[in-house]
């Protein structure tokens, strides 16, 4: 894993400027300094308009392609375990890996406004190599634009991946069955947590981190050992509760989670009840809800607990047969309550 600098002496300027984005001189060394020598890997080298792949090797590994996109426009752009560079890397990753692809290559573009700071520029390149290294990726080919000071916020990172899902594993949200059981990889809502207290708005004290990390790894070791999962999906904006409804109203089925069950840590607790939000509804970026066979279940937990991103699993809850399209919650308290979609947005500009 690289961390040397980035800094060159081809590149004078310690901001961004207009002319980074005219097409000329300044963004070619922009390019050369930053971004080449960041993401160093033969195909980026080439600095052709376009990756290019060998159709028989990607054929090798599986049976369909999988595509997926993001944008990334998170206030601010670091916060406590993370910064916008490794939350790009690892969402994409992340949307690739739930099918049961295999991530492969990324995509990088970049809107920079007049201003960013190279030197937080290069931090976060060099962090989302560090993160495409740890996940198995490369970043292959991008593109830069620079708008005037004021028309963007700093950068926005817009990704895009490819993986190839291999032939045996049909991944779905309509495949949820009475009788799986669901299982999350671990403590819910700290990426939502963590941002609030990086926006320094309400003088918390805590030390919560983001949970941002890349999950191929995890998921391909599930997926090893129980090739027929049912559902799998990344629980980030909207949390876990837009996931278990996705799941629900795409099976036409029921599931039911145990307010007991559930893994949230303590200064995520407290922090809900001082600002009025729900942990189920915090964005998450390194967590991951699957519907399993229940006879697979507990195997599936010892393998995953194996894994620093899986520690913490946990079974939340089941799927029943009514009522559909419903997630229900079995609070502490004893009662039951209907978990909807969430309304609105508890926090802008959390990804």
């Amino acid at each position: 894993m690289s961390t040397k600098p980035l800094r060159n002496s081809k590149l004078n300027a310690n901001t961004i400027t207009l002319s980074h984005g005219s097409g000329g001189k300044a963004m070619r060394e922009l390019i050369d300094e930053i971004f080449v020598a960041g993401f160093d890997n033969a195909q980026l080298n080439e600095l052709e308009d376009q990756a290019r792949f060998d159709l028989h090797q990607l054929a090798a590994k599986g049976d369909q392609l999988a595509m997926t996109t993001d944008s990334y426009v998170v206030d601010p752009l670091f916060f406590a375990g993370g910064d916008i560079g490794k939350l790009a890397v690892s969402g994409t990753v992340n949307d690739l890996a739930v099918s049961g692809a295999i991530p492969l290559y990324l995509t990088c573009s970049m809107i920079m406004e007049e201003g960013l700071k190279i030197d937080d520029l290069q931090r976060i390149v060099t962090s989302m190599k560090n993160t495409a290294d740890i996940a198995g990726v490369q970043i292959v080919t991008g593109d830069t634009k620079v708008v005037h000071k004021g028309a963007a916020d700093k950068l926005f990172i817009n990704t895009a991946g490819i993986g190839v899902i291999p032939k045996h594993f049909n991944i779905h949200a309509t495949r949820a069955q009475p009788g799986d059981v669901v299982i999350c990889n671990g403590f819910i809502g700290d990426h939502g947590a963590a941002i609030v207290d990086a926006r320094g708005e309400l003088a918390l004290e805590n030390t919560i981190q983001t949970d941002c990390a890349p999950l191929n790894e995890l998921i391909q070791a599930m997926l090893v050992h129980c090739p027929d999962i049912h559902c799998m999906r990344d629980a980030t904006r909207g949390g876990i509760a837009t996931v278990l409804n996705e799941f629900a109203q795409a099976s036409q089925c029921a599931i039911r989670i145990d307010e007991s069950q559930l893994p949230i840590r303590n200064e995520v607790r407290g922090m809900c009840e001082i600002l009025g939000l729900d942990p189920l509804y915090l964005a998450n970026e390194g967590k991951i809800i699957s519907i399993v066979p229940s006879n697979q279940a507990e195997s599936i937990l010892r393998i995953m607990r194996q894994f620093e991103t899986g520690k913490h699993s946990a079974i939340i809850g089941e799927v029943l047969a009514e009522p559909a399209s419903r997630v229900i919650l079995a609070t502490a308290f004893g009662g039951d309550r209907i978990v909807d979609m969430l309304v609105g947005e508890q926090l802008p500009r959390i990804c």
